[in-house]
């Protein structure tokens, strides 16, 4: 809202000033100021809130030392960073652009379905919150949204980068030709970047074109069905993360960070002719909505770091793993997740593991066994002894070597 209003200005009075609002690294710096504010001076007007009604989490005993004695602490924290993040956004970013419409309407999807999990938990006394086959079903359904909407909306598009002879042909005409004259008009596309790879695009069209040919017409059915895994995996990998104070949180800053890093390079033509990316046009506002987004995981850390005053409960993290996949996807670097979001397939996968190996070694020997203490991961850790902040602390230097690594990628091919 103040982006138009002071284009507004500047275009009608050339008000002082008002031109910095058309600088995105401008906006990005007030919308994370914004976002860091309100989520430390309104975070805790919100967490009396959330105690005057009485939202404290239950905790089972568990046997992992400290658990017992957060019982009664306030849950549904996840409120602050969804409050943190759409304010700054509705005020510096352009609200018609599309990326922008579908990271609001991912925030408030996800948001509803983790409140709606933490409202049945909290005042209908159900243990369990929502049924997980509904949590799908709305994973599913944003999925459905997203990836129709990626697949056919008219501004998604993506410019590549002009042959390599038409290219030295430019520069033997014109020495100095550089930025967007060696780049091909934009197009509509199923591609996306392959890390490590010398030829670092895939086009999803390619995996049923190679039956027939005719089937390209066919590829946003395959386009959607890889986003609503994406969104559902890393959505789900948030959720788990989410065990101990601090650990989802700054994890998940750390991510959406070099998210931000690379929706910035991809967007701005200099630079994604030097780095030789594919180029993403009106992908800039996605980096208003990731540096609020920042603003707000970082100002959840405040009251939520060891001891924690407030849980984000799964309002809090099935939103941040929404927003990462869709963030992600968007801007085409959805195959890098794996290792930047490594901490959340780690902990995915401890899941995974441990439950199937009980279950086959329950089915063969007749008792089941386990691969680790407990999970997900970081619950290993604690009944190994580890003090939770110590887990928490080497668990973002994990992140933060992960997120170098798949900035990395850039480069390396």
């Amino acid at each position: 809202m103040l982006y138009y209003l002071f284009e507004y200005l500047e275009q009608q009075f050339q008000l002082p000033g008002a031109s910095l609002f058309g600088f995105i690294t401008f906006r990005a710096a007030v919308a994370m100021i914004l976002s860091l504010l309100i989520s430390t001076i309104y975070g805790k007007r919100i967490i009396r809130f959330l105690q005057k009604q009485q939202v404290g989490e239950t905790i089972r005993d568990l046997g992992l030392d400290g658990q017992v004695e957060k019982a009664g602490t306030p849950t549904m924290g996840g409120i602050i960073i969804i409050l943190a993040t759409l304010i700054p956004v509705l005020l510096l970013a352009k609200l018609g652009n599309i990326y922008i419409i579908l990271l609001i309407v991912t925030t408030l999807w996800m948001g509803a379905i983790g409140f709606l999990d933490d409202y049945i938990k909290k005042f209908k006394n159900d243990k369990e919150g929502l049924k997980g086959k509904f949590k799908v079903l709305g994973q599913v359904g944003l999925g459905i949204i997203v990836g129709a909407t990626l697949f056919f909306n008219n501004d998604v598009t993506i410019k590549e980068k002009l042959p390599i002879q038409q290219q030295n042909e430019l520069r033997a005409e014109n020495p100095g030709v550089q930025g967007a004259k060696l780049f091909k008009a934009e197009e509509k596309s199923t591609k996306t970047t392959i890390p490590f790879l010398k030829d670092n695009e895939f086009d999803y069209s390619d995996l049923i074109t190679w039956i027939h040919p005719g089937l390209e017409k066919y590829a946003w059915v395959v386009f959607i069905l890889v986003t609503i895994f994406i969104i559902t995996a890393v959505s789900n990998g948030a959720n788990l993360t989410d065990g101990i104070d601090g650990l989802a949180a700054g994890t998940s800053a750390i991510i959406v960070l070099t998210l931000g890093i690379f929706a910035w390079v991809s967007s701005n033509i200099v630079f994604s002719d030097y780095l030789d990316i594919m180029y993403i046009p009106r992908a800039e506002e996605i980096t208003i909505y990731i540096a609020a987004f920042v603003g707000a995981l970082i100002g959840f850390l405040w009251y939520n770091t060891y001891p924690a005053q407030v849980f984000m409960g799964d309002t809090g993290s099935l939103t941040i793993g929404g927003i990462i996949a869709v963030i992600a996807i968007a801007i085409r670097k959805e195959w890098l997740i794996p290792v930047l979001c490594g901490i959340f397939l780690a902990e995915n996968l401890s899941v995974v593991l441990q439950v199937s190996y009980f279950k086959y070694t329950r089915k063969k020997f007749g008792v089941g066994k386990r691969i680790f203490k407990m999970s997900p991961l970081h619950h290993h850790y604690q009944k190994s002894g580890y003090h939770e902040s110590k887990i928490v602390t080497r668990f973002w230097i994990v992140g933060i070597l992960l997120a170098i690594i798949t900035m990395v990628t850039l480069k390396i091919r």
